[in-house]
């Protein structure tokens, strides 16, 4: 399984910008689909994006045309930018990867996970 470390995560107002790092180390090569999920308080985890390993990539509606997942396989690195951040995005954000097919928003399918980052967005 793969280690993953996420980071970026920080408080900003509305219409701000953040760019969310996950780094991956141990068995996992990180040109293998990766995602994004977040957990807002009192909801569950849901699936933001995805990347898999032919580079083609996938968006929750929610966040379609304001985030953007991308890769850095040299640095075992995966990137999501997020532009145009409204109060609704606040949540954790976590890193997932070891995808075992199926949905890609499945959180079940998933069985290597970061800590999470916070994100903060203020009206």
């Amino acid at each position: 399984e793969a280690q993953l470390v996420e980071s970026g995560g920080s408080s900003v107002q509305t219409g701000g910008s953040l760019r969310l790092s996950c780094t991956a180390s141990g068995d996992t090569p990180i040109y293998y689909s990766m995602a994004w999920f977040r957990r807002a308080p009192g909801q569950d985890r849901e699936g933001v994006a995805y990347v898999d390993s032919a580079g083609n990539v996938f968006y929750a509606d929610s966040v379609k045309g304001r985030f953007a997942i991308s890769r850095e396989d040299a640095k075992s690195t995966v990137y999501l930018q997020m532009n145009n951040l409204k109060p609704e995005d606040t949540a954790m954000y976590y890193c997932a990867a070891d995808f075992k097919g199926g949905r890609w928003t499945d959180e079940m399918r998933y069985t290597s996970w970061g800590q999470g980052t916070q994100v903060t967005v203020s009206s």
